[in-house]
């Protein structure tokens, strides 16, 4: 028998971002191979017109639950959805229930947070920074506390190449932060931003930095630990692979290629790709969560889950195996109009331009105009251009991220667990683990019929030749006004002309002789 999934037995837990990428795996894994947990409290807030508790049910009934549901059928009864709003004081949970967390609450996952790069300091202060101090806060008083556990990043320090399990000082202290942020208006913030987030590349990574100061400086006597997982992808085993419902890191690029929206990004291709399965962070996290509560460590432990040290896989790899499951399994037509798609899927580590990208759709959304239909292909290209741009910064650059700790861990956990809560990524297939990534986007993101598979090729093939028709008529063009142009360029053209001539004559008469 699993101690881990023994000791979150009985156990009433409570889960902030539980309705994003990483709670959802969370969740469904404490139910699968914890069923007789007490309760799941998660923090919830009406969303586009749904309820908590709808939220709560469409999340349940996702393929994701499926197996959750034989092991544990009462499962709905058994998440507890907790009104509240993390932009505001107290999270504006009503009394009765802030008294029924802070009484009953026995382990605490941090995991909400917003993870926009080029979101407004003054809001990702709120929700990386200030709601974490927040919670801490509403822990330190809950008497049958036994464990804290907070998700950050391991790009929190990506200024710096070689990153310990430590937490780094910024050079503003966060309390100063949070109280500049009630005063000054955005003009100012907007002003000051650059200056404070340094040679870190958006406010993200610098609030989630500030965030661990907090957690450092508010801990008291709790029982702390801090996760710091690098680029967070679809599901490699658990429950099932390839399980993917945003479109953050890598799902994003796999959509925008797949569809013939890119073309090519700007990479280094030796460059390490640092990317994590979702089901491997959640196994280290559960796994943390009792390592802290059983064994009290007396410092806050920082546990680094990354792959790049212990298992690499660069950009430049990546996109080839990414590539060729496209041959096998392209995505369909990015819309349902046969003259919809524009371009080529191509995944290149060369330098790219913004022009070449933005010109198909400007012609496409003219044509559409003349159509009388709405233009669109513009707006979308410039989104996908600009959420590109903020990821250059990662697909460019290496890290080295220590890992005594987690190592330390894997080492505490008996056969079983090290079975059940699998978080060795060296065991990782990189070219298995992709192609399963990319079915995974196909089936669970966009929706797609697996039986469409042979059509999508067939239009994938079109795409094709349709692009190297284009680009030997381009080539052709250019070349003709350059001959008008420069005597040079004529003889160059002659000589070539010649010269193929004269090799095809001479392949005809050995032909001949040889006959």
């Amino acid at each position: 028998m699993s101690m881990i999934a023994s000791f979150y037995n009985g156990k009433s837990i409570l889960i902030t971002g539980a309705t994003g990428f990483m709670g959802k795996v969370l969740m469904e894994k404490l139910f699968r191979t914890s069923p007789d947990l007490k309760v799941i409290y998660i923090l919830v807030r009406p969303k586009a017109g749904q309820t908590t508790q709808q939220r709560v049910f469409q999340i349940l009934n996702s393929k994701l639950f499926e197996k959750v549901k034989e092991v544990c059928p009462n499962v709905h009864e058994k998440i507890r959805a907790v009104y509240a709003d993390l932009n505001q004081n107290d999270f504006a949970i009503s009394k009765e229930d802030m008294q029924e967390l802070l009484s009953c609450t026995n382990i605490v996952f941090h995991c909400a947070a917003t993870v926009r790069f080029d979101d407004h300091l003054r809001h990702a202060v709120q929700l990386n920074v200030t709601a974490t101090q927040q919670l801490l806060l509403m822990a330190s008083q809950m008497p049958k506390l036994e464990a804290f556990i907070h998700i950050s990043t391991a790009f929190s320090n990506c200024n710096l190449t070689h990153i310990d399990e430590v937490i780094y000082p910024c050079p503003v202290e966060p309390k100063q932060i949070i109280d500049s942020m009630e005063w000054l208006d955005d003009a100012i913030i907007d002003e000051i931003t650059p200056k404070l987030i340094g040679d870190r590349p958006n406010t993200y990574t610098y609030t989630k930095a500030l965030g661990e100061m907090v957690v450092q400086q508010e801990s008291g006597n709790m029982n702390i630990a801090i996760i710091r997982p690098s680029i967070v992808g679809a599901t490699w085993q658990e429950p099932f692979p390839g399980w993917v419902d945003n479109l953050n890191g890598p799902s994003g690029l796999i959509i925008a290629a797949g569809k013939g929206f890119l073309r090519s990004i700007r990479a280094t291709p030796m460059a390490v790709a640092d990317l994590i399965p979702v089901d491997t962070v959640v196994n280290l996290t559960l796994a943390v969560g009792w390592y802290t509560a059983v064994h009290r460590p007396k410092s806050t432990l920082i546990y680094h889950c990354t792959s790049g040290n212990l298992n690499p896989c660069n950009w430049g790899k990546m996109g080839f195996q990414v590539l060729a499951t496209f041959e096998k399994v392209p995505l369909e037509r990015a819309f349902r109009r046969p003259n919809a798609d524009f371009t080529t899927n191509t995944i290149t580590s060369q330098y790219w331009n913004a022009v070449s990208h933005r010109a198909p759709a400007i012609i496409y959304d003219f044509y559409l105009r003349l159509t009388g239909r709405k233009p669109r292909m513009t707006k979308v290209m410039n989104r996908l251009l600009r959420n590109v741009s903020m990821l250059e910064y990662f697909v460019n650059r290496s890290w080295e991220w220590s890992t005594h700790n987690t190592e330390m861990l894997m080492s505490e956990l008996s056969p079983e667990d090290q079975r059940v809560f699998n978080f060795d990524v060296r065991q990782l297939n990189w070219l298995e683990y992709i192609e399963n990534y990319v079915l995974g986007v196909k089936k669970y993101l966009l929706k797609e019929d697996m039986a469409g598979i042979p059509e999508a090729k067939q239009h994938l093939k079109r795409l094709r030749n349709i692009h190297y028709l284009f680009n030997t008529a381009l080539f052709l063009i250019a070349w003709r006004l350059l001959i008008a142009r420069s005597q040079m360029a004529r003889n160059v053209w002659f000589f070539i002309v010649s010269f193929c001539y004269k090799f095809l004559s001479y392949f005809r008469a050995s032909s001949t002789l040889k006959v």
